[in-house]
């Protein structure tokens, strides 16, 4: 680990001095810049802060006398979700197949993710591995939250690195086209194995444990919560459409989970002004003991009645 520390620390100096040929050229005539090494050059501070629903809105009719909104407001301070970062213009929904927009969840999936709602108080297992700051998942760390959406790209000869702001996870994809690893290891976020076709980034995604999210923030909705099992397999394509802007897209295949594979869209802008600061999660984080604190006093309530 201190190795690949190292290794980015140095890579970040010695790519500051070609952001300048990131600038955009005029229009029509703009091209993939490279690496010395040949490969298509994504490095920079990329974020993805976006107003699209996750999934395509379903329209229900309100009940008579219903009040129009939710309940008491609930959420991070709104100093959290300040910025001025670009943001793209909005879209229908991240999920763009199926058509319909919509995430074709197995049933006993929305159960076990209610259950876990339900029971978060109970025990640990119940919570996202993000509200534990373990991780953000993979994808889901790559869906857009309400902050800290930001994402470095380092790339060296033969890897690409991607530095997630939230949870501070530094995935490393290697390019030499190894194998994955055994299939009797298993891991939170995936064994990555990256290719280039043409000037697009393929990152496949297998080794997933069933211990995960697909999706940890509030922002995705009814998915977040929902279980990932071991035939998780993800594949990932980040396209460079001008100096400024990635497509991310990504598809999900989990026979398991659900009826088929789905996918989700959306751009990546660059942020050269964008600082990322450490994300101090667990070192900080009194809500998991808190959370079941106050289960072990409900408990103590309805003992009482």
């Amino acid at each position: 680990m201190n190795r690949v520390a190292a290794a980015l620390i140095v890579l970040m100096t010695s790519t500051a001095a070609s952001a300048a040929a990131q600038t955009s050229p005029a229009k029509g005539t703009w091209t993939v810049p490279r690496t010395p090494d040949g490969q298509p050059d994504l490095h920079g501070t990329w974020v993805n802060f976006d107003s699209t629903p996750f999934e395509a809105p379903i329209a229900a009719p309100a009940a008579p006398g219903a009040p129009a909104g939710g309940g008491a407001p609930v959420g991070p301070p709104s100093h959290w979700v300040e910025h001025d970062s670009p943001m793209k213009a909005a879209r229908r929904s991240m999920v763009v197949d199926p058509p319909d927009g919509r995430v074709p969840v197995l049933k006993w999936a929305e159960d076990k993710r209610d259950y876990d709602l339900a029971h978060v108080g109970d025990h640990w297992v119940h919570q996202t591995p993000w509200d534990r700051c373990i991780t953000r998942g993979i994808p889901a760390g790559m869906f857009p939250a309400g902050y800290n959406n930001a994402y470095q790209f380092i790339q060296t000869p033969g890897y690409v690195f991607i530095v997630y702001e939230m949870i501070h996870v530094a995935r490393v994809i290697p390019l030499d086209g190894r194998p994955h690893l055994g299939a009797n290891i298993k891991t939170w976020d995936g064994d990555p194995r990256g290719h280039w076709e043409g000037t697009t980034l393929v990152v496949d995604t297998t080794n997933y444990n069933d211990k995960g999210s697909i999706a940890t923030s509030a922002a995705t909705g009814r998915i977040r919560g929902i279980p990932q099992s071991e035939a998780l397999h993800v594949v990932e394509r980040f396209t460079p459409l001008d100096a400024n802007t990635i497509q991310y897209r990504v598809t999900v295949d989990d026979k398991n989970v659900y009826t088929k594979p789905w996918t989700v869209e959306m751009p990546l802008t660059r942020d050269s002004k964008y600082e990322m600061f450490e994300y101090a999660c667990q070192e900080g984080n009194y809500a998991t003991g808190n959370i079941l604190a106050g289960g072990r006093a409900e408990d103590k309530l309805e003992t009482k009645k």
